[in-house]
């Protein structure tokens, strides 16, 4: 679902009674944190992890939790609150429209008209919390040049961006260089969550200890910080042990060089080894990477989806636009050009695509967005989801995807989508 308003929040505004327990601050995602995101005294140790097994228990709470959350946007959303609406009825009584796994749209979707307030989601079991939305920087110093790189960053930040997802590897390192020296040049670390990946850099390959105390080391000169955020493995290294490099990224975080671990395009199987591991005293992950999208969801919506919501993994898709194809630029054979993203994009140039392209455009008109917006949207409505990472080369497309979390598609729309696209 698009985020919905915190129920403090809510009582914070006097649009619900003050209550003793809140179940949907639970939920992954679901709350502000106590502390502004990246800042020092939000260092607090993440809560005991669920245990990984408990899938059906797990996705369970998931769907009370979503469910009490939507009867509190319901109220807000109404201009004259007599009581607080009915929860929506039990899951086992809506069909699925997923390609398999749990059911993750939430019952109670007729909604309409935009979220008034945008509320940051928690990243997992961690206190990290941030605007959906996470402005990916792979396109810094290669599609985007320097200047442009910085009015890119600066109009994210402007319109109440606080997300930045970028590696090692982006253009050698020099997607991380623009981010910290526009970090440093505006003076606001603190008010960001910086993600980076280690695991892909031809200086430091691998997930071996040396490899990735390297490359975090590299990465904080780069980024000009003291502190990553986030670190996500790249890739699952099956030469490495895993709990060698789970022990080595608990001594980075015991220095404060990182604080919270993730992974990126890590199979099912191997989240539930670290999950095991963890239980052991070993670092969690508290985020995942996924490609998912309209165009590309069979892969995450199976075994991946189930663990990431069994474990309250917070979910990043990537590739969020499939390579600017959900944007609507590639129509046509004749639009495609030579670049990478072109030739990615190339292979939904097909009838499948053109009815994505065809729902995204009707629904954009009815929210009046663009299409961009809408297949954000789309993502932001699944239940695991926390921040979609998409990029922008020139500042100006920066609004779409902002636009996108302020979305709130009726549950006739999601249908439409994940018909158009199945």
């Amino acid at each position: 679902m698009p985020q919905l308003l915190p129920l403090r929040l809510l009582e914070s505004v006097g649009l619900r009674a003050p209550s003793a327990t809140v179940a949907a601050e639970d939920a992954p995602g679901g709350e502000s944190a106590a502390a502004a995101p990246g800042s020092a005294s939000s260092r607090a140790a993440a809560p005991d992890a669920r245990a990984a097994a408990s899938a059906g228990a797990s996705t369970s709470s998931a769907a009370a939790s979503s469910a009490a959350t939507a009867s509190a946007s319901t109220a807000a959303s109404s201009t004259a609150p007599s009581s607080a609406p009915a929860l929506a009825a039990p899951r086992g009584e809506e069909p699925s429209t997923d390609t398999g796994g749990p059911l993750d749209i939430d019952p109670a979707l007729e909604r309409t008209g935009p979220l008034s307030i945008i509320a940051p989601r928690r990243i997992g079991e961690s206190d990290l919390a941030v605007y959906p939305l996470s402005l990916g920087a792979s396109v810094f110093g290669w599609t985007a040049d320097g200047d442009t790189s910085l009015a890119i960053l600066d109009r994210f930040a402007a319109l109440g961006g606080d997300f930045i997802d970028t590696a090692d590897s982006y253009v050698g390192g020099r997607s991380e260089v623009l981010i910290g020296k526009w970090m440093r040049e505006r003076g606001n670390r603190d008010d960001l969550v910086v993600a980076t990946k280690v695991g892909r850099h031809h200086e430091n390959p691998g997930l071996g200890s040396v490899s990735i105390v390297r490359a975090v080391e590299a990465s904080l000169e780069r980024l000009q910080t003291d502190r990553i955020d986030l670190l996500y493995f790249h890739d699952d290294d099956p030469e490495v042990p895993l709990e060698d490099s789970l022990a080595t990224a608990e001594w980075l975080i015991e220095t404060g060089k990182v604080r919270y671990l993730a992974a990126s395009n890590f199979s099912a199987d191997r989240l539930i080894e670290a999950r095991i591991l963890a239980s052991a005293g070993l670092p969690k992950f508290v985020a995942i990477q996924a490609q998912y999208n309209l165009m590309h969801r069979a892969e995450f919506e199976s075994a991946l989806r189930i663990v990431a919501a069994a474990q309250g993994l917070a979910v990043m898709p990537y590739y969020a636009l499939a390579n600017g194809f959900l944007t609507g630029k590639y129509r046509s054979k004749g639009d495609l050009t030579a670049d990478a993203r072109s030739v990615r994009a190339s292979a939904y140039v097909n009838r499948r695509g053109m009815r994505v392209l065809a729902a995204l455009d009707r629904i954009a008109a009815e929210h009046g967005v663009t299409p961009a917006s809408i297949a954000i949207a789309w993502l932001l409505a699944k239940r695991t989801i926390v921040a979609p990472v998409a990029s922008a080369s020139r500042p100006e497309q920066v609004d779409a995807l902002m636009a996108a979390a302020g979305i709130r598609l009726t549950r006739a729309q999601m249908l439409d989508l994940d018909r158009a696209s199945e």
